[in-house]
């Protein structure tokens, strides 16, 4: 299995070609050979959960069968020439799963059947939610501070905010230096440990994934840079 995610920017005179190709997209996703995952999004500006959408910027995850069905879909797709063709930058990360809990729409697209020995070096994460309608203030009230947080914490490299809805279904996708700096962030930071408590004691989410993977490639550029390019040695 592989998993891609491909963020594109546009310029700002075709954004309405990158609505177009939210619902132009859709059927030969379905119909590429080897895919058996995909989700079609939008992005936020501030690296997670956003109000604000940055409507240049978009985003595609696809869980593949194989790294050559991920081969031909980039080099033979119409999604791919359609991103040749009319965004500004692309930039690509594969993905191998190492570590899968929870849903997203019912499935459970990165398996969960995974090897036990631990990732050495940088480690990506996704973290996705279907947000409950009645509970989207308490959400968004704690969402900036949250952002805040993990931009500041030992062994953060990058983020993005992605969702396929807005308000309510969200996910950030987030790398970092070492498995140990995620579970520091996550538990030992007493701000976010407080944070994670609420939405389990308020029930905020109908549905939610997090998911863990090992970084195989990054390439291509956005704002003119590699995201990961210096941060990690994978290239």
């Amino acid at each position: 299995m592989v998993v891609s995610l491909t963020i594109v920017r546009y310029p700002k005179r075709l954004i309405p070609f990158a609505f177009l190709s939210m619902a132009i997209h859709r059927l030969p996703m379905m119909l590429a050979g080897g895919c058996t995952f995909y989700k079609l999004m939008g992005s936020g500006r501030n690296g997670t959960f956003d109000l604000t959408p940055d409507l240049q910027q978009w985003a595609l995850l696809a869980v593949w069968k194989t790294q050559t069905d991920f081969d031909l879909f980039k080099e033979r797709s119409f999604v791919s020439r359609w991103w040749k063709r009319f965004a500004r930058e692309q930039w690509t990360v594969l993905l191998e799963p190492v570590m899968s809990h929870g849903s997203w729409d019912g499935q459970q697209p990165f398996g969960t059947d995974f090897e036990k020995n631990p990732v050495e070096g940088p480690i990506a994460v996704l973290t996705r939610a279907t947000i409950r309608l009645n509970k989207l203030k308490g959400f968004w009230s704690h969402v900036d501070r949250v952002a805040q947080l993990m931009s500041r914490a030992p062994g953060f490299i990058t983020s993005f905010g992605i969702g396929e809805a807005p308000f309510f279904r969200q996910a950030t996708f987030s790398v970092w230096a070492s498995a140990a700096d995620i579970k520091n962030f996550a538990y030992r930071s007493a701000e976010h440990a407080e944070v994670i408590k609420k939405t389990r004691e308020e029930n905020w989410y109908s549905e939610e994934l997090f998911a863990r993977f090992k970084i195989v490639n990054s390439e291509g550029a956005l704002n003119g840079l590699n995201p990961l390019a210096e941060k990690t040695e994978i290239l």
